[in-house]
């Protein structure tokens, strides 16, 4: 028999009611009335910018600006004029004065999401605009007051990148005030059901003509709890979207879930019988994040926890190996 569920249970746009879920929903209500900085913890994929928008839209600056400036996704040539603006003639081919993403927050909330991310000169004056409250455009001898509230993200150890040299510790301290930590996937498998529930009934819901709702079949299911989740919440959504699609009909089957799914763990898999070359293994674990993401680089490098400049230059790396050979 299929497995149906009920309406999920959670807080805003976060699903779950595991203990671990619980303890981030006590912490959003305690910070999100407050103005001091919050920083989030957690691996790609386990809801970070959710967080983020249930702390600004549950309190004092719901009615202002929610800018969200992806660390990740920056060009670093054009980063400075990406945050703090510019005045005309600043630079060549500054023909227009453009606002910052820092000011386009002002009064409201700025989400810094994957601030490990941001190159280190440039966290130095992010620092003192933490701590003044103002900004200055490339090219202007102006200041200019924003008075917003600032929330950063990242998926990495902050301590260890504090010790690596590419995190300074001053500005960690400045945005560590208040810290949510998100637990991954894996830590809390008993929220999966309710999280395959909402994302079938998302998909029904847009699903033309009245189609009846999407269920699971208890195989599927099992296969769901059996895996890790790497890419956490969002590898699962993608994954029930690829198998509502790809399906034949309204209840979801195991062989409709993607192929990693598929490979019970006891299973012996050839590729890992033999030790392969780190460069292969990183192009294999790149394609297959490509693939999941139906080609979407940007989820991709999320998905595994890179920049999406980095997955640039490595995929364009392999493009050149492939001409050279």
């Amino acid at each position: 028999m299929p497995v149906k569920f009920r309406p999920n249970l959670g807080f805003g746009r976060l699903i779950g009611t595991t203990a671990e879920m619980q303890r981030v929903y006590r912490l959003i209500e305690k910070v999100r009335r407050r103005e001091y900085p919050v920083l989030i913890l957690g691996e790609s994929g386990t809801g970070k910018e959710l967080v983020a928008r249930s702390i600004h839209f549950g309190g004092p600056r719901k009615d202002k600006p929610f800018v969200t400036v992806d660390c990740s996704a920056l060009v670093p040539t054009l980063v400075e004029s990406e945050l703090f603006g510019h005045v005309r003639g600043a630079f060549t081919g500054a023909e227009h004065a453009k606002l910052g993403l820092l000011e386009a927050a002002k009064g409201g909330t700025l989400f810094l999401d994957e601030i490990g991310d941001m190159p280190v000169d440039l966290q130095g004056k992010l620092l003192r605009v933490l701590q003044e409250q103002e900004i200055k455009p490339v090219g202007s001898t102006e200041s200019h007051p924003i008075g917003a509230r600032f929330i950063a993200a990242t998926n990495r150890d902050p301590e260890a990148a504090i010790l690596a040299g590419t995190f300074r510790e001053d500005l960690y301290f400045r945005l560590n005030v208040m810290q949510v930590k998100l637990p991954p996937l894996r830590e809390r498998k008993k929220d999966i059901p309710l999280l395959v529930a909402t994302f079938l009934e998302d998909f029904s819901g847009s699903a033309a003509g009245g189609a009846p709702a999407y269920s699971l079949s208890e195989e599927a299911m099992r296969r769901l709890m059996s895996y890790d989740w790497p890419g956490n919440v969002r590898e699962l959504e993608n994954a029930i979207k690829r198998a509502v699609a790809l399906g034949s009909g309204p209840v979801v089957g195991a062989a409709d879930l993607p192929s990693n799914l598929l490979c019970p763990s006891g299973d012996p898999v050839p590729e890992r019988r033999k030790l392969l070359p780190l460069e292969d293994m990183e192009r294999r674990a790149i394609l297959s994040a490509l693939r999941e993401t139906g080609g979407d680089k940007l989820a991709a490098a999320r998905l595994l926890g890179i920049g999406k400049t980095t997955l640039y230059r490595k995929l364009k790396r392999y493009r050149e190996k492939e001409h050279e050979a």
